[in-house]
């Protein structure tokens, strides 16, 4: 079960790693973007649709590294405030929910992929499948850190338990 955790540890910070490179990359593209429109007098016309590429990217990933930290959005004073058993039953529930989202985002995400996968984002020329692989791999990594979630409740050993 060590070796599980660890994985699942190195897969979120392998997501969050990748997230983190993209900020720095939007950065720097936006940087380019001011430098060849004020000083080049030429504006890089790729610059918005890779922005929205990474954007969808830095979204889902770091969705993915929240369910695992348990960072993602929770109202915690109102779980907080429960009795026991209760904010256990709280707990289960909201886990088994990411569990259900995790799994809808991914099989979404495949059909996304399936219906775009043909076509390219104008101006960078890739395809616009693309946008739907951060969508399946979100929602996959949400998924199983959820399950994970659940499976460490069951034990007794779960966040929060």
């Amino acid at each position: 079960m060590a070796a599980w955790q660890r994985g699942l540890d190195f897969l979120a910070q392998l997501a969050s790693a990748l997230a983190s490179v993209m900020i720095v990359a939007l950065i720097v593209i936006f940087g380019w973007l001011v430098y060849g429109r004020y000083i080049l007098n030429a504006t890089p016309t790729w610059v918005e649709q890779a922005a929205l590429l990474m954007v969808v990217w830095i979204t889902f990933l770091g969705a993915a590294v929240g369910v695992r930290r348990g960072t993602h959005l929770s109202v915690d004073f109102i779980r907080d405030a429960m009795p026991g058993r209760l904010r256990h039953a709280a707990l289960i529930f909201v886990s088994l929910a990411l569990l259900f989202f995790g799994a809808m985002l991914a099989w979404q995400g495949y059909v996304m992929f399936e219906r775009t996968a043909r076509r390219d984002i104008p101006l960078i020329g890739i395809s616009e499948g693309w946008r739907a692989v951060p969508v399946i791999l979100g929602g996959a990594m949400i998924f199983l850190f959820a399950m994970d979630d659940l499976i460490r409740r069951a034990a007794g050993t779960g966040r929060g338990t």
